[in-house]
């Protein structure tokens, strides 16, 4: 199931906004480039924002996320509806023959077990054409971006259209590496509604995702930092292999 964050109603409709400016976006837009990929599959696409850019840069594009709130934030985004919106994950998609799938803002790390992790890999492998590409980030566990979000207790307070001034916190509550858990709390401030998502993370290092992408058909052929988070994040092109 996924986190509230993303399913609760009131807060997909926060999300874009504590979100902020996506300037990690612009380097998958360059990587849709420099494959000549023309059909885009967006994994965990949450509220578009990828797939709206791809659409409105002339690409087929298919978004799947399982979180129904999110998809409908991407739904009124998406005004002239030049995406196929997908509710569900990997393993349900049908056979798009797509030339490259994309799976931004780290939604790698949401698969904790080996199995769901795999059977994604497998998901996407189907959807993809043969030699087709798939391109990931994942956060380095080297970085421990963890430390950084426990020491950043201040709350982020936004005035949302529409909703009013809403107020987040963050809270790391569980480091079991490679598992780290965090919970995020909102609370509306015109009419005091507090709603809260826990999410887990899994911290897999550069070795476990290329050996785990090489046991479900795929052949990495570059890994880049993150050019908008250098040393913090990598990011895998692979390709369809099999």
């Amino acid at each position: 199931m996924p986190d509230a964050i993303f399913a609760h109603p009131l807060l997909a409709r926060v999300y874009d906004a504590f979100d902020g400016d996506r300037d990690d976006l612009a380097a998958y837009l360059a990587i849709a480039g420099e494959l000549t990929a023309s059909r885009v599959l967006d994994v965990g696409c949450g509220t578009g924002s990828l797939a709206i850019l791809l659409a409105q840069r002339d690409y087929t594009v298919v978004g799947v996320d399982p979180a129904e709130a999110s998809l409908k934030v991407a739904k009124l985004k998406d005004q002239a509806g030049r995406v196929r919106w997908i509710h569900g994950d990997a393993t349900v998609l049908p056979a798009l023959d797509a030339d490259l799938a994309t799976m931004t803002g780290n939604v790698a790390q949401v698969f904790l077990t080996d199995t769901d992790w795999a059977q994604t890999l497998q998901g996407i492998h189907a959807a993809l054409r043969p030699n087709g590409h798939l391109v990931l980030e994942t956060r380095r566990p080297e970085h421990r971006a963890w430390e950084e979000w426990a020491a950043d207790g201040d709350p982020v307070t936004l005035d949302i259209p529409g909703i009013g001034r809403v107020e987040r916190r963050l809270e790391v509550t569980d480091v079991s590496l490679p598992f780290v858990s965090f919970r995020y709390t909102y609370r509306f401030l015109t009419d005091g509604a507090i709603v809260t998502s826990d999410s887990t993370l899994r911290f897999r290092n550069h070795d476990e995702v290329e050996s785990s992408l090489a046991a479900n058909g795929y052949r990495v052929l570059d890994v880049r930092e993150a050019s908008d988070r250098p040393g913090r994040e990598l990011v895998f092109i692979a390709e369809r292999s099999t």
